[in-house]
């Protein structure tokens, strides 16, 4: 388990984290989310004591980073897929790795082979492509078998078949109760992958619940109704207080009502439904509606709305 409690970063007068306390639970993936600048990164160094805390602290299953021995055993993370010397083979750079930590050589072959690198563990690392370093990068975060993992943007740099290993791979590692938090800028991946949501803006904290309950509460639900006659149905709800927006070819979608609702006023006024259909909003939909006024550079056209 994660604990940050109180976490606040300063560099000088820019304040990077302010007062961020959350859990990461063991046996779910947990996506860590925020837009540019809001200090995904600046915190999880904190949490692997890369920076340390102007006040706070964070704990790894009740421990701070800096007092876990061996830490590879208990923590394992990805930061920047890059990280690793040009000249050195992969096998060679998890060798290094396992002996800085007492981690028995047969490990690296392990992971090598888990991440899909067996063929190329002798190559150079310079010449990896950025998919092939982010699997490397994977591999090393599973060197010591930890319990507790940090993955920062791994889908970088991977094709779709990549995209959904390494979902099923974090999910995996996850159901055998291992702490999995990821930061990640594709939403579309993270409302797949993880259970659970820590979202923070402007170094604070936004929400922290699960990936459905985030969605629920920060977006607007809807409603699509068929009908032929929908004009006249468009009219009967908006007498019911409900918001109705008229599209193309006789469309309705309804805000602030339930299907129940729309098609009990349908079956007391003999209006012919066509179809109702609850309209669930995407993670990127509530994540862009609660983070708005988080976002550090903004456009012209998003401030308007465009």
């Amino acid at each position: 388990m994660i604990e940050a409690i109180g976490l606040t970063k300063r560099y000088g007068s820019t304040v990077a984290v302010n007062d961020l306390s959350f859990t990461v639970r063991p046996g779910r993936v947990t996506g860590f989310l925020g837009p540019n600048g809001a200090g995904k990164s600046t915190t999880m160094r904190m949490v692997l004591g890369l920076d340390r805390p102007t006040a706070g602290r964070v704990l790894i299953d009740g421990t701070p980073y800096n007092k876990i021995k061996n830490p590879l055993r208990s923590v394992g993370a990805l930061l920047d897929a890059k990280w690793v010397h040009p000249n050195r083979s992969a096998r060679t750079h998890l060798l290094w790795m396992a002996r800085s930590n007492g981690i028995p050589v047969r490990r690296v072959d392990e992971v090598l082979d888990e991440v899909g690198l067996t063929k190329v563990a002798r190559k150079r690392a310079g010449g990896f492509s950025l998919g092939m370093s982010q699997r490397l990068g994977i591999a090393s975060a599973l060197l010591g078998d930890p319990k507790v993992l940090l993955f920062d943007e791994p889908v970088n740099g991977l094709d779709p078949e990549g995209i959904l290993w390494i979902r099923r791979f974090m999910q995996g590692l996850a159901a055998q109760g291992r702490t999995v938090l990821v930061s990640s800028h594709l939403l579309s991946e993270m409302a797949l992958t993880a259970e659970d949501l820590v979202v923070i803006g402007r170094g604070e904290l936004i929400a922290q619940c699960s990936t459905a309950e985030f969605i629920d509460r920060s977006a607007k639900a809807a409603v699509l109704v068929r009908a032929p006659e929908w004009q006249r149905f468009a009219t009967l709800l908006r007498d019911k207080g409900f918001a109705v927006a008229e599209g193309a070819e006789g469309v309705l979608t309804v805000e602030g009502a339930t299907g129940a609702e729309i098609g009990e006023v349908a079956a007391g006024n003999g209006v012919v439904l066509h179809e109702l259909s609850p309209q669930r909003a995407s993670l990127e939909e509530a994540f862009m509606q609660l983070t708005g006024d988080s976002v550090e550079y903004q456009t012209g056209s998003a401030e308007k709305g465009v």
